[in-house]
């Protein structure tokens, strides 16, 4: 009996020492400095948790979450308090589709995502060639295809409009692009000049080019483009950051690019510049080799893993856009007898991507048309059965998927393949929608964006903005993922209604879902402790007002790794 009264003694007090233990080392926690608090707010941490009051940072990551009561009693004097007023507070946006670099320099060019006719397409130009008197050239993206009659602008229009000097412009979707007569002459391209492979150079019935190059026909305008120098671009990069940070961007997931440019992030890491978190894909064409694969090495171990700029993505593009019909399609276009452009043979396409999938790549395919897409599904599949799975597991995307194919929407779910998609690309507007429609009638646009149909199938979908394509603001991609309208509330009841999303699994989608997109779901996509402190404040509780109402709410405030790097108003105080 006595021995069981010293056993249970014994247990009792390293029972109760255990317990004084963890109640210490709580109690050390709360005493310790909370850098940064943002109360007062309706949060929403992410992945589809529960509503919280407050956050409090410590560092560079969330130290907890929870009541307003719990987290203001961590205030101490030197700690930045964010009152978020009762409006919402989310992680930070991640977009899972921009072409950064690209997207920053034309900040400074002409934008004409905002004109939607002729008559404002050429004011707009005008204006900017007369007030930019000193640039050798005319340079700018974004005109639609429905501001021209028969689809297409001409360079006798874009001559008159500047008839001084050469002038070229890309159209919103980046797959065209607009010369006048001066550019022309300075690429050399003439009526002699033939089709390069996987493009056109639109010619009119007298032969003569019009002026729009298609797909790799650009390549031949880009080449005689004037470049900005290194210093011009990490100039235009940190433009580009800060037009994140007013729009609550804190990681982006670049599209594609080349080894140079991320040596440009590099460079802005090592100088505390690079203020958003950046995952990297190089690209890859045809006839890719094993020694490409090789040079591509050398580059990844360089950048293999890290919280601010890493890299392990390839990114291939089996099609062009349906707008210019060089999407490739199952069937032929509605007004055109031609399927489409793809840009690899079936054969070439899985070639590649197994060779990728063997070397451990995660692999984003830009398909939009139904063929392409089927074709990269098909070509994943490939890789699958012909290679082990890597040591991380496979998260390869396809990019777009602007018009699917019934049949394949279950495969996403069972090879386990991203739907990485574009919501601001379905905006319904007349000056984006009406040329894709028409060109693949209305059957096939009725299974357009079809994100809904997807993610009720098992699949997984990651949410981005294509940047310049479109605007950066994720506010616009929200509001037609959980709406289907327009900015402007059209049409009524939304376009292929039954596509809308919650608003919560639309916001994971630019969060928890985009981290899971990039295998950094282990750090940041959601607001829990020890996750990064990337957090968005919004002026309005998205969660209660009306959500046709999304795009009135605006960034208040965005903390970028503990750090307010962004105010829009007096959403920083000092006291609570």
């Amino acid at each position: 009996m006595a021995s069981r009264l010293t056993t249970l003694i014994v247990t009792f007090i390293v029972v109760a020492t255990m317990v004084a233990g963890i109640i210490t080392r709580a109690q050390r926690d709360d005493e310790g400095p909370v850098d940064l608090i943002v109360y007062n707010a309706k949060v929403y941490p992410g992945g589809a948790a529960d509503f919280e009051e407050a956050i409090a940072v410590r560092g560079n990551t969330i130290f907890r979450v929870g009541s307003n009561r719990e987290i203001k009693r961590l205030q101490r004097p030197q700690t930045v308090v964010v009152d978020a007023h009762g409006a919402a507070a989310v992680p930070g946006f991640n977009d899972s589709h921009v072409h950064f670099a690209s997207a920053s320099l034309s900040l400074a060019e002409i934008n004409l995502l905002d004109a939607t006719t002729t008559d404002q397409v050429s004011a707009k130009i005008r204006g900017y060639a007369e007030a930019n008197r000193n640039r050798p050239w005319v340079t700018g993206r974004g005109w639609y295809y429905t501001a021209f009659a028969g689809g297409l602008p001409t360079r006798q229009l874009l001559d008159q409009l500047v008839p001084d000097r050469p002038a070229y412009l890309t159209a919103y979707d980046g797959h065209s692009g607009w010369a006048n007569t001066a550019a022309l002459k300075l690429a050399k391209i003439t009526r002699a000049t033939p089709n390069p492979r996987n493009g056109i150079i639109v010619k009119d019935s007298s032969g003569e080019p019009t002026g729009v190059l298609k797909e790799s026909a650009m390549a031949q305008m880009r080449a005689v483009l004037p470049q900005a120098d290194r210093a011009q671009r990490l100039a235009a990069i940190r433009a580009g950051i800060r037009e994140a940070h007013r729009f609550g961007v804190t990681s982006v997931q670049n599209a594609n690019g080349t080894a140079e440019e991320i040596d440009l992030w590099d460079e802005l890491r090592r100088s505390g510049d690079l203020q958003v978190r950046m995952y990297h894909a190089l690209s890859a064409g045809p006839g890719f080799t094993e020694a490409d694969a090789d040079r591509f090495e050398q580059v990844r171990r360089t950048y293999r893993d890290d919280a601010l700029l890493k890299l392990g993505a390839v990114k291939l593009m089996a099609d062009g856009v349906i707008e210019s019909h060089t999407a490739a399609m199952l069937e032929p276009y509605a007004n055109r007898p031609t399927k489409g452009m793809p840009n690899f043979t079936p054969d070439d396409l899985t070639r590649i991507v197994t060779l990728l999938d063997k070397r451990g790549w995660q692999i984003w395919t830009h398909a939009i048309g139904d063929a392409a897409i089927r074709m990269s599904l098909d070509a994943y599949e490939a890789a699958a059965q012909a290679n082990p799975a890597p040591a991380q597991g496979r998260r390869h995307r396809i990019e777009h998927i602007e018009s699917i194919d019934l049949a394949d929407i279950p495969r996403f779910a069972a090879m386990g393949v991203i739907a990485s998609m574009q919501p601001f690309h379905a905006n319904p507007d007349p000056s984006m929608g009406t040329v894709w429609s028409q060109n693949i009638g209305a059957e096939r646009a009725s299974h357009g964006w079809l994100w809904h149909d997807i993610l009720k199938a098992g699949g997984r979908l990651t949410f981005g903005s294509d940047w310049p394509v479109v605007t950066l603001d994720p506010r616009v991609g929200l509001q037609v993922a959980v709406n289907r309208l327009s900015p402007a509330g059209e049409p009524p009841g939304g376009w292929l209604p039954a596509q809308k999303l919650p608003l919560t699994t639309a916001i994971d989608g630019y969060t928890s879902a985009a981290a899971y997109a990039s295998f950094d779901e282990q750090r940041k996509g959601t607001l829990a402790k020890g996750m990064l402190a990337d957090i968005v404040v919004l002026s309005t509780d998205i969660f209660e007002a009306p959500r046709e109402r999304v795009l009135e709410a605006k960034v208040d405030v965005t903390i970028f790794d503990g750090k307010v790097v962004y105010t829009r108003g007096d959403g920083v105080t000092d006291e609570p």
